[in-house]
């Protein structure tokens, strides 16, 4: 039978390890929100408030009820285009798909 002191340090440990992966998906998000401020805020709302300054654009945090999140990795990758020439057209190395995906994920509403 384990003791207290067994018992207590097993707990911390899984304690820290959940802090620690909540901490990395902190800093993805953090990190894909630079982004999304820095290259897409300029037409669509990216924050959980707000209308995108243009109209057409939808705001992030209702992507996914037009797309599966994790479907666009693909177009992240591959260079994301559109039906209006006006969006530029992007492709994101696999860091900037995760930290974009965790930042998106972070605000769905």
């Amino acid at each position: 039978m384990m003791g207290r002191l067994t018992l207590l340090c097993l707990a911390l440990a899984c304690a820290s390890c959940a802090s620690s992966a909540s901490m990395a998906q902190s800093g993805r998000a953090q990190r894909g929100f630079t982004f999304a401020q820095t290259n897409c805020s300029q037409c669509h709302a990216i924050g959980r408030f707000g209308d995108s300054p243009i109209p057409e654009a939808p705001p992030f945090r209702t992507l996914h009820s037009r797309y599966p999140i994790e479907d666009l990795a693909e177009a992240f990758a591959e260079g994301i285009t559109t039906g209006h020439p006006s969006m530029p057209q992007f492709q994101l190395d696999p860091a900037q798909i995760n930290d974009l995906l965790a930042y998106l994920n972070s605000i769905q509403g």
